[in-house]
């Protein structure tokens, strides 16, 4: 029997292509035949926007599926792409923190709603860039942690800090949580620093690293503004196929049934 899989892509810096790795694994995952929904987690609601999710189309979004009575189905949008749902965002969600802070069990409020979830389905949690009551209910709520990581000079430091959160949350509220893995992003083999945090990367953490790389790419920083996956928007590209490869090693490591391809 197929089994639900939940993963949290996190990382509390802005800027990693936290959003764009949700985005585009979720619609290579569907493409391939997966049911995934995705959730959108951060205020902005970037995932809902990249995957054109108008906001009058918003008429149930993750507030209410944290704060109210409203049920997960209740609240997904199907979006362009076959077998792939929104749980969107808008900005009323900023105020999840403080709304939601005399709330008994505030930090399993999603968990509790994810239980309702199809078992066939993969979930991806896009979380907001911070470590608040958000990420942790993500976190509570997943079976692993999908941290993208771009090729700069702090990028190593800003990841401790994640993993430091994943083993608290392992303590207090999930102790079957674990990292999936963490993926390159953003890097350009012109650049000796991109390669020299991807060295640093693997000798740091070995396995943990995915094969793949996802370089800087024009068509991948253009697609979010014609509401597109950069898969659909220009599939040959270098980002397309990087993402492609990527969402094939990613279903491997979950042992998904259907191949990406």
């Amino acid at each position: 029997m197929a089994e639900l899989s939940v993963i949290a892509v996190a990382n509390q810096k802005g800027g990693v292509g936290k959003t764009t790795t949700a985005i585009n694994l979720g619609a290579a995952l569907a493409m391939a035949g997966h049911q995934t929904i995705l959730i959108d987690l951060d205020p902005q609601g970037n995932a809902s926007t990249g995957l054109g999710i108008e906001v009058e189309q918003r008429h149930k979004t993750v507030y209410d599926l944290l704060a109210g009575p409203d049920s997960l189905q209740d609240c997904q949008v199907q979006t362009d792409i076959e077998n792939l749902t929104v749980v969107p965002a808008t900005p009323d969600l900023s105020s999840a923190d403080v709304d939601l802070a005399q709330v008994k069990d505030r930090t399993r409020l999603l968990r509790r709603k994810l239980d309702e979830a199809p078992c066939d389905s993969v979930i991806l949690i896009d979380c907001p860039p911070a470590l608040g009551l958000l990420t942790v209910n993500a976190m509570v709520a997943a079976d692993a942690v999908l941290v993208p990581l771009q090729a700069e000079f702090y990028a190593l430091e800003g990841l401790s800090q994640l993993l430091s959160t994943v083993k608290h949350v392992r303590q207090s509220g999930n102790p079957n949580l674990r990292v999936n893995g963490v993926l390159l992003t953003m890097s350009d083999y012109r650049n000796n620093l991109s390669q020299q945090v991807e060295a640093d990367a693997r000798a740091t953490l070995g396995d943990l690293v995915f094969t793949t790389v996802i370089p800087r790419n024009v068509r991948v920083s253009e697609a979010p503004s014609f509401a597109q996956p950069v898969l659909l928007y220009d599939p040959a590209s270098k980002g397309s196929l990087a993402y492609r490869q990527f969402a094939a090693e990613f279903a491997a490591r979950l042992k998904l049934a259907n191949e990406v391809a």
